[in-house]
């Protein structure tokens, strides 16, 4: 029964791409794939607009419960830290493996592009990517704006004020009812994030189709190398991560991968993290992690622990340069991974960040953007892969970082407890 979804969104997926085939086929002219494709986005964009539907006031409600329940600023304080450690560590892993394999693989060679001289358009906004404009974009001016635009960044950034200043107010009983009426919401939320889930296969079949119908599955045989060494990069990151993982969890890594199998395959058909958000805090709660560590640290993981992306910026990067015959010295790839390493954070609520920031640096190391736009001719490709990514990466963080704030190490984790009743005892008393 558990695993009834995951079947239908595998259902989905193939016969997305087997209905995508069909039309690309029976299309007489790209105009009219269009027409076809768009028809098959009505789906997916309806399944998505549900996601941000309930995706501000779960993040608001997990963050701001977890924050509230904690014991005291000194809890908050060290779990931010390890959290920010762990961040940063795997930015920096993520982007080391992406120009390691980008270098080893070499995607881009023997493509022999030419860089024109005419300003190319690559539909990208990047204007905004400077230090002062990252930094006070996480800071909102209303936080009903920025829920309207779903922007993770800044409710990660509000639901914090806002939990720890709940968490100091504690005892007050006018507080502690709205802290039991934040505590309520939890679980209206995640069982209007079932309802919602009921569509996933229908929004994973839409987005396959109508991607399919435009592209033709020709684009995995025509930028083959450069996918499958994106892809090869990817395999790598997730054995560093699972293996760190099993450093802390031991034999539990295999558990929790099984729990996120669901929400990691949703995020890799749709290549939308918000889409896999609402269940993949649902599935490790049921694995059983406290759900305090899973509000707090999982929105910030989506703000800043993007694994994927940090890969695919770096894997990009380093192909452009390959595909114009421009040659970039380790010294110079060093510096541009530390400069990926700062543009990225706070990017993650910008539409196609990863590409943004590669469009954006690119410039800075002599690389023509005509080259980003090689890139985004099968950006939903490496898309996919890079989200997944990020889903793996923030569940093992997640539950790291629950280990090392428990006693005894997870003596719960994988049974998978209901997640009303656990909800309910971890608040007993309160």
């Amino acid at each position: 029964m558990k695993n009834r979804l995951t079947l239908y969104i595998g259902l989905g997926m193939i016969l997305g791409l087997l209905a995508g085939y069909i039309s690309h086929d029976a299309a007489a002219t790209p105009a009219a794939a269009k027409d076809i494709a768009n028809y098959y986005s009505i789906i997916t964009d309806v399944f998505l607009r549900l996601i941000k539907m309930i995706i501000a006031p779960l993040v608001f409600a997990t963050l701001v419960s977890g924050l509230a329940g904690m014991r005291s600023g000194r809890e908050v304080g060290r779990i931010g830290v390890r959290s920010a450690i762990w961040f940063l560590c795997a930015s920096f892993v993520s982007l080391g493996l992406g120009l390691l394999f980008a270098n080893l693989l070499q995607p881009g060679a023997g493509l022999h592009m030419v860089a024109g001289t005419a300003e190319v358009n690559t539909g990208l906004n990047t204007t905004g990517l400077n230090l002062k404009d990252v930094v006070t974009h996480a800071f909102p001016t209303s936080v009903l704006d920025a829920m309207s635009r779903n922007d993770i960044l800044e409710i990660v950034v509000f639901s914090m004020f806002f939990g720890i200043g709940l968490n100091a107010l504690k005892g007050n009983p006018q507080v502690d009812s709205l802290i039991q009426a934040i505590d309520g919401l939890v679980p209206v939320m995640l069982r209007l994030t079932n309802y919602v889930m009921r569509v996933a296969p229908l929004g994973v079949f839409g987005a396959l189709a109508s991607s399919v119908t435009l592209k033709g599955l020709g684009v995995l045989v025509t930028y083959g190398k450069l996918i499958g060494s994106f892809y090869i990069g990817l395999a790598v990151l997730w054995a560093v991560l699972i293996g760190v993982g099993y450093l802390f969890l031991g034999g539990k890594i295999g558990q929790l991968l099984r729990a996120i199998r669901e929400p990691a395959m949703l995020a890799f058909s749709t290549a939308s993290s918000e889409a896999a958000f609402p269940r993949l805090t649902e599935k490790l709660e049921q694995f059983g992690i406290d759900k305090k560590i899973v509000g707090f640290t999982l929105p910030l993981g989506y703000a800043f622990n993007l694994d994927g992306s940090m890969m695919y910026q770096s894997f990009a990067a380093i192909f452009i340069a390959q595909a114009f015959g421009i040659d970039m010295p380790l010294s110079q790839q060093v510096i541009m991974l530390l400069v990926l390493m700062l543009s990225s954070k706070g990017m993650a609520s910008v539409p196609r960040g990863s590409v943004v920031v590669v469009a954006a640096v690119a410039p800075l190391f002599g690389l023509p953007l005509e080259g980003v736009v090689l890139v985004l001719a099968i950006d939903q490709l490496l898309d996919m892969g890079r989200t997944m990514t990020n889903i793996i990466g923030n569940s093992i963080a997640t539950a790291v970082i629950a280990n090392a704030e428990t006693a005894t190490p997870l003596q719960h984790i994988g049974l998978e407890p209901d997640v009303s009743l656990s909800y309910r005892s971890s608040h007993a008393g309160r």
